[in-house]
């Protein structure tokens, strides 16, 4: 089975480093018109250099923003088929005692992993109803389906928020054809904040994480690309609402 997305639009989230821009790199080497959105600007602006695509600096934490961004990609591109959220994570919190979390603590990830995902869908949904078709691919995690490794309340509640927004969303939009799944992954050495978490489980801690695996090697985003790619395609029409757990049968 060979997928490709030549003619097609796509808008990805969190694409500056880590899972997003594997994400994003796949797509362009699959043959779609690829547009970057992260809010690190020197960091969206690399990542379009290397693979040809269109980068976008924005802080999606608004509705505002999230239309604001769908229009910039509509405009110069005439069309959105394709659309990720991979921007989230940790915000570079570690896990503490739930008695020294702040409200900004708890409401900033839920910025990042819930309500961008929600603005976007709400911003997209006009272009791919009136087109008929779509497809909403939201990078949840394992925390979206348990408790979190990071120990970060906020994290875990945030995941599994988006999860359950994912399956809403999918029975919104499955009757205008668009499909709304989720990928969550396993530990994946992708960015600063889960290098610091890897390095923090030391040589006994990272030894028992790998042994929890069943196939006794962490993710890549490579990995975590191709699951997400797969429910971009043609082929995966009849496949929403779902989750695909990519964790190396961890799970």
């Amino acid at each position: 089975m060979q997928i490709r997305f030549d003619g097609r639009v796509a808008l990805v989230t969190g694409a500056a480093q880590g899972i997003g821009r594997a994400i994003a790199a796949a797509l362009a080497e699959a043959g779609a018109t690829v547009h970057l959105a992260d809010i690190d600007a020197e960091g969206v602006a690399a990542t379009a250099a290397a693979i040809g695509a269109v980068p976008h600096e924005v802080d999606l934490g608004s509705p505002e923003s999230a239309a604001a961004l769908v229009e910039a990609v509509t405009a110069r591109s005439g069309r959105l088929d394709l659309l990720v959220h991979a921007a989230g994570g940790v915000r570079g919190q570690v896990g503490r005692p739930i008695e020294q979390i702040s409200e900004e603590d708890w409401r900033v990830i839920f910025a990042a992993n819930v309500d961008a995902a929600f603005f976007l869908a709400q911003a997209a949904a006009p272009a791919m109803k009136r087109a008929g078709q779509g497809r909403i691919v939201t990078i949840s995690s394992g925390a979206g389906l348990r408790p979190s490794l990071t120990g970060i309340q906020a994290y875990a509640s945030a995941k599994h928020a988006l999860v359950g927004l994912t399956r809403q969303l999918a029975w919104e939009f499955g009757p205008h054809g668009i499909t709304v799944n989720s990928v969550a992954p396993g530990f994946v050495r992708s960015n600063p904040a889960s290098e610091r978490q890897w390095q923090s489980y030391g040589a006994e801690g990272q030894e028992r994480l790998v042994e929890s695996i069943h196939t006794r090697r962490l993710g890549t985003p490579e990995d975590i690309a191709a699951a997400t790619l797969f429910f971009l395609s043609d082929q995966a029409g009849w496949i929403t609402g779902q989750v695909l757990s990519v964790d190396g049968g961890r799970s």
